[in-house]
Formats: C-alpha cells, sequence, structure tokens
C-alpha cells in the first residue's frame, strides 16, 4: 500500500474475486466501472459512471445559499440552478491503494467559499463495494452535503429484461415545477421518478436483473433521490440532505465535527 499523495489521471483498479472496480482520480473520482463476473453494471461515458456530490447534493436554487448572514452565489451549471457540487469537476489525489481498498482527496477551493478537504475511500469484495465520503473544514464552519450519484444500466446487454426497482419509502418530498421540493411531504407515487424520498430506518434500495443479478443500496442516511427518466440507466442517489440542502436543511461541518456517510452496494447472483 501507499500512502503519498499524489495527482493520478489514469484510472486505479481495484479487484476481489472476479469482481473489478475503476475509480478515476482524474475526473472527479468518479467510479468509471464495476465488472461482476465480466458484466459491467454502470453507463460508460465521461459522464456517467458513479460520481460524488460534494459540498452539496442535487439542486441549489438559483445557485444560492446562506452561511449566518452572508449569502454566497454558486454557479449556475442547470439553470437556473446549481446542481451535484464541485467534486465531480475537479482532479483528486490518490493517497491510498491496495488491492481491494483505495482512497483519494481534494482540497475545496473556488467557487466553493470556504476551505477543506474532502475524502473518499473503497473497499471492494467479491460480494460488496462500501464507499465513505467525508468534509472536514480547515477554518470556518460551513454547511455541506455530500451522495453519490450511480448510472446503473437499466439493460445489462445480454437480451435480458431491464432492471427492477424495489423500495419502501416513507414519504416522498413533493417536487415543485423548478424541480425543487416545495417543503411538503406527500405519500410516494409511483414512476417515472426524479424525486427525492425518505427512508428514517436508512436507505435501502433494490435493483433486480431478473435471472442476472439483484444489487442492494443501503446508508444510514434516510434521503435518496431516485431518478429513471432516461432509457439508458437509472439511479439510485443516497445523500446526507434533500436537494437544495444547504438552504432548507443545512449540516453545518465544524472543526470539531466532520461530515461523513458511507455507502454499500451488495449484490447477489441469480439464477
Amino acid at each position: 500500500m501507499t500512502t503519498e499523495e499524489t495527482t493520478d489521471t489514469r484510472g486505479v483498479r481495484l479487484s476481489a474475486g472476479d469482481v473489478e472496480l475503476t475509480v478515476a482520480p482524474g475526473n472527479g473520482c468518479r467510479v468509471g466501472s464495476l465488472r461482476i463476473g465480466g458484466t459491467e453494471l454502470l453507463r460508460q461515458g465521461p459522464r456517467f459512471g458513479s460520481f460524488p456530490m460534494v459540498p452539496w447534493c442535487g439542486r441549489v436554487e438559483h445557485g444560492q445559499f446562506r452561511n449566518g448572514g452572508r449569502l454566497h452565489q454558486l454557479p449556475v451549471n442547470a439553470p437556473p440552478h446549481a446542481i451535484h457540487g464541485t467534486g465531480r469537476d475537479v482532479a483528486w489525489r490518490t493517497a491510498d491503494i491496495d488491492t481491494a481498498a483505495a482512497a483519494f482527496t481534494y482540497d475545496l477551493a473556488d467557487p466553493w467559499p470556504y476551505s477543506g478537504r474532502v475524502t473518499q475511500a473503497f473497499q471492494l469484495s467479491p460480494d460488496s463495494l462500501t464507499t465513505t465520503m467525508s468534509v472536514e473544514t480547515e477554518g470556518d464552519s460551513f454547511p455541506a452535503q455530500v451522495g453519490w450519484h450511480p448510472w446503473f444500466l437499466r439493460d445489462l446487454g445480454d437480451g435480458g429484461a431491464d432492471v427492477e426497482l424495489a423500495f419502501q419509502a416513507e414519504w416522498q418530498e413533493e417536487r415543485g415545477d423548478n424541480h425543487l421540493p416545495t417543503g411538503r411531504r406527500i405519500e410516494p407515487r409511483p414512476g417515472p421518478w426524479d424525486d427525492c424520498f425518505g427512508m428514517p430506518g436508512g436507505v435501502d434500495v433494490t435493483l433486480t436483473w431478473p435471472g442476472r443479478l439483484e444489487l442492494k443500496v443501503t446508508s444510514r442516511t434516510e434521503w435518496v433521490v431516485v431518478y429513471d427518466e432516461q432509457a439508458e440507466a437509472v439511479c439510485v442517489e443516497p445523500q446526507s440532505g434533500p436537494p437544495n440542502g444547504l438552504n432548507t436543511l443545512p449540516r453545518l461541518v465544524t472543526p470539531i465535527d466532520p461530515l461523513e456517510l458511507s455507502m454499500t452496494w451488495s449484490w447477489r447472483r441469480l439464477g
């Protein structure tokens, strides 16, 4: 294992049994590939795979948020809002790497107005992947969020049936015409979705490719966004707060209280 921090634009490959994971620190530290027994599970391409959402998740209304009396403006990259954080747009440094584990970091900088460090770690086994992300401040306290945006293939490419989603949410965040939660909680509605759901007992969503594979997405957080409006892929996105949470449900990162969250994908083969 190496612990020297280096900037790496190549893919970092982890393996456990016949499972292979490729992380691209130079491309926002996204997972570029997850292959189980030679079968790819993630949509391919430089904007897909599975990317980290940090230091916020989903949309921030008009790209603005307050920290105490200070109003901050973020780049509006999904007009009229800011979306999905800055971590996916920067190169991360490789901090630790081993056969089935790795850790990466980057330092918060413009356009994010506060200094701090983000760490993302991966632990792979033959039947699971656990990813942990943390945000630490190097000075002032600030609100932040962490989460993940995976693009799971709807069709595994072998002529089999499309993936099926199953989950039990206590509520759905009503989505306004501006694509932001209105603040009203409603009974979960049938899809298609681009919606945030509440699971107070922890996120627990199952994706099943009939006859091929079952994959569970779990996390201790109670917030998950499900997006299945595209033909090629579906997204199950655990995150530490709801969309626009920097404004509606701020979670402060302080010098003595960093933000940390883990997510696990666990799978079993069917048939």
